[in-house]
């Protein structure tokens, strides 16, 4: 949805003139079609932003992880004969046995990579409420990565769209050489089986918290409804094909978590199989599949540290792909609101950014840093981005207008028939909102308290979860009342006045506007008003 953006369309602001005078600076750069904000320097530039935004650590440990948490069964006790026996998994199904209920046991034991992780690498206090120290090499590592993302985002997309060639294709080396690793270890059929095969719990289908789970994923992995998306897309050509880049992005956004996950649990069968232990019981679901199963399998390969290193570069290639856009979001939103000032000091406000953003994580890197990741994750990347997508979709398709929304994406990719537009259509009018709100609905009445593993979180701690989640969302509808009362009219007419575009909506250069959007007011005949950001163009009704 984020994709099949409009990226040159925009609101015309106080400080821009787009009449044809601009129009002819478009033409003064050889390949920017829009001189003042400027566009890709190329496709691929673009298309591997895409893909490195889109396949970030999510891919690695939270769709494993998630697949792992509502996969399949540990060990239990049956009935065989008459008599009560206790046995593992794979006994059980190979002699078409069932598990006693609450009969499931669990084995303390611990991998060298796990006890690594937790006391030497997090230093791991015992729970949120020791908040302990900073670990000092943490935060230097959080500060080396804000710090390449500043040089890298210092020319906007112009540099970044550079980087990626490496940060974007890199990533897929190193997990093909895992994959191929994995699957010649014995024990790694059975970590499949877990994955998709007889071991996987299909029963956990009926389960809200795992359709939640499965939704909040593919929010999560595609960063739709974050901004980033349209942000990327805003400095495409007007007649870029963006329902093509939605298609390719979105399939291997998919295939990657797939393939990552073959090759996290080829592994984790392995694991299972040097413990004596069923897969569910060989590390705790969770970022641990990627802090601990991952390294104990590269301390079995020929020349372990340089593996490891190479795969924790990998990490941290797939966690700046996605930053490089959360990054370039903010700036795009700030050089729409101030070109003038962003074409001055573009270095200054990235590196402010960066900065601000650098402090605002130090929390993250105390010995209760791991908590506070899974707290963050647990309410911002699951509630919030729900609630965020549910307000989108109903913005653009009933409030905007899905059939105004199919004709603006048609100025820029060609005129469609009523049949390639019907599955679209079915999904943005009804089935994609109903689905969304009854997985938001369901799982708010199956909410859980959050946990990091066995350790409990205190009442507080949930507490500052919905807070976040509140701070997140709040502002649509603060910045909904104060179009409203702004409005002219009584309160009826205000809000229909508030549902319609501006009268200066529409493409950014005059020669893609066409009949349809001839009418648009040159911005210098209009009084002061404030612009929109790219990103939020899609509420910008009033």
């Amino acid at each position: 949805m984020g994709m099949l953006s409009l990226p040159g369309f925009l609101s015309c602001g106080k400080k821009k003139d787009f009449s044809l005078t601009n129009e002819k600076d478009a033409h003064s750069s050889d390949s920017d079609e829009n001189s003042e904000r400027g566009n890709w320097s190329n496709k691929g530039d673009y298309l591997l932003s895409m893909v490195g935004y889109a396949v970030g650590l999510g891919n690695v440990w939270r769709f494993p992880y998630l697949t792992y948490q509502n996969g399949g069964v540990s060990d239990c006790n049956t009935t065989l004969h008459g008599e009560i026996i206790h046995a593992n998994y794979s006994f059980i199904t190979g002699n078409n046995l069932t598990c006693i209920n609450g009969t499931i046991s669990y084995k303390p034991v611990q991998f060298p990579s796990e006890q690594y992780w937790n006391k030497v690498t997090l230093q791991r206090s015992s729970g949120l409420d020791e908040t302990g120290r900073i670990v000092w090499y943490l935060a230097l590592c959080l500060l080396l990565s804000w710090i390449i993302i500043g040089a890298a985002l210092f020319k906007g997309i112009k540099s970044s769209g550079k980087v990626v060639y490496f940060t974007a294709l890199f990533p897929y080396v190193i997990l093909l050489i895992l994959l191929v690793r994995g699957a010649t270890l014995e024990g790694a059929l059975d970590g499949i089986e877990y994955y998709i095969g007889r071991q996987s719990n299909i029963t956990k289908l009926m389960e809200a918290e795992v359709w939640k789970d499965a939704a909040t994923q593919i929010f999560y992995s595609l960063s739709v409804a974050w901004g980033g998306l349209v942000a990327l897309s805003s400095y495409n050509k007007f007649h870029n094909n963006c329902y093509s880049d939605a298609i390719l992005v979105c399939v291997t956004n998919c295939v990657t978590s797939i393939f990552a996950g073959f090759a996290i649990f080829s592994i984790l069968g392995h694991m299972a199989f040097l413990s004596e232990r069923p897969v569910s019981e060989v590390v705790d679901s969770g970022f641990e599949l990627a802090f601990v199963a991952y390294p104990e399998a590269l301390s079995k390969l020929p020349v372990s540290p340089l593996w490891s290193f190479l795969f924790f570069f990998m990490l941290l290639l797939l966690g700046l792909d996605s930053q490089f856009a959360t990054i370039e979001t903010l700036t795009t939103t700030i050089q729409d609101i101030y070109p003038r000032v962003m074409k001055k000091l573009r270095i200054p406000i990235t590196l402010g950014l960066c900065t601000l953003f650098f402090f605002l994580g130090l929390i993250c890197v105390t010995q209760a840093g791991i908590y506070w990741v899974n707290l963050i994750d647990h309410f911002c990347a699951g509630w919030g981005i729900l609630i965020a997508a549910v307000l989108e979709i109903v913005g653009i398709i009933y409030i905007y207008g899905g059939n105004r929304f199919i004709e603006d994406i048609e100025m820029m990719i060609g005129k469609k028939s009523r049949l390639f537009w019907l599955w679209w259509r079915m999904c943005w009018f009804f089935i994609t909102p109903v689905l969304l709100m009854a997985i938001l609905v369901w799982s708010l009445i199956t909410f859980s308290n959050p946990t990091y593993g066995s350790v409990l979180y205190p009442a507080w701690g949930t507490a500052v979860g919905w807070c976040m989640i509140i701070f997140c969302v709040i502002w649509i509808p603060i910045v909904a009342i104060v179009k409203i009362v702004k409005a002219k009219g009584n309160f009826f007419q205000r809000i229909v006045s508030c549902c319609r575009p501006a009268a200066n909506w529409g493409p950014y250069l005059e020669r893609h506007r066409g009949e349809r959007y001839s009418h648009i007011v040159d911005p210098k005949k209009e009084k002061e008003q404030e612009i929109p950001t790219v990103s939020a163009f899609v509420y910008k009704q009033h």
